[in-house]
């Protein structure tokens, strides 16, 4: 098994696949860091949560409204923080892809077979629950019931990153909800798209700033039409983040699977979780 420094000092296992990169397959396996395509146009902007725009780095493109990002700072205090990771730190960190290690509390899912089981899933953690409270009682988040919490943790040593991405949305609902703890870090949203059908292809990106101990959320065109991600580079320090995610529609009441989202909702909410 190949093994790498964590944060401590200590040797952690890498668990990257096919063309997932860590900074332990690039040196101790000799695996070539991946290169971005140099021909592709990549038009870069920063998201002001004030105007709620993407403003161009360069001010080459004009502005223009970016919606589906809420931001709320200082959602916990340092001493909150504290305590969340220390819990977090009791419990067992699981190696994942990319150099990142996580704890799941939630529901086995194949989502290319869309298959779930309840497992050994029984419910979110403990600390968890005046967290809930506190987000709901947002306007924009009253309704919101997490289903699933997923806690990441991302070091400089490993190479920590996650690549560009769209959640599910055949399970998960339509709000993202992530809470950043331990240090600053940007989130990079991307759009592909292509003036012309015979031109080199080209990209927006739109970089999020994420302060410690802040919340965002992602939902509408920044939840299903943008990609998000947190490059390599962007990780100058420990990171932990914890994700929160709803349930779709087709498992909320009334929907073909509701029953079995009732269920499953019903173990989250009793905040008595262990990880998976």
């Amino acid at each position: 098994m190949t093994t790498a420094p964590d944060e401590s000092g200590c040797v952690s296992s890498c668990a990257c696949k096919g063309i997932r990169r860590c900074l332990v397959c690039e040196k101790l396996e000799g695996k070539v860091p991946l290169v971005e395509n140099c021909s592709k146009i990549v038009h870069q902007f920063i998201y002001d949560p004030v105007t709620k725009c993407a403003v161009c780095k360069d001010a080459t493109h004009e502005s223009f409204p970016f919606p589906g990002v809420f931001l709320w700072e200082n959602f916990i205090s340092e001493e909150e923080e504290e305590e969340l990771i220390r819990t977090m730190d009791q419990d067992v960190w699981n190696e994942s892809q990319s150099g990142r290690r996580k704890q799941d509390f939630g529901p086995k899912v194949n989502f290319k077979k869309r298959k779930i089981r309840v497992g050994s899933f029984n419910g979110l953690p403990a600390s968890s629950q005046k967290l809930v409270l506190r987000m709901q009682r947002k306007q924009s988040l009253a309704s919101f019931q997490p289903v699933e919490q997923c806690n990441l943790d991302y070091h400089p040593q490993r190479g920590a990153a996650i690549d560009p991405h769209l959640d599910d949305s055949w399970l998960w609902g339509e709000r993202l909800v992530t809470i950043n703890m331990l240090s600053s870090t940007t989130l990079t949203m991307s759009l592909e798209q292509s003036l012309s059908d015979l031109g080199p292809p080209e990209e927006v990106r739109v970089a999020v700033h994420l302060p410690c101990r802040s919340l965002l959320v992602l939902y509408d065109e920044a939840r299903h039409r943008w990609k998000h991600a947190i490059h390599r580079e962007n990780i100058l320090e420990r990171r932990v983040c914890s994700t929160y995610r709803e349930l779709s529609a087709e498992f909320s009441p009334g929907g073909q699977q509701g029953e079995l989202g009732d269920q499953l909702l019903n173990i989250a909410l009793r905040f008595k979780g262990t990880p998976i």
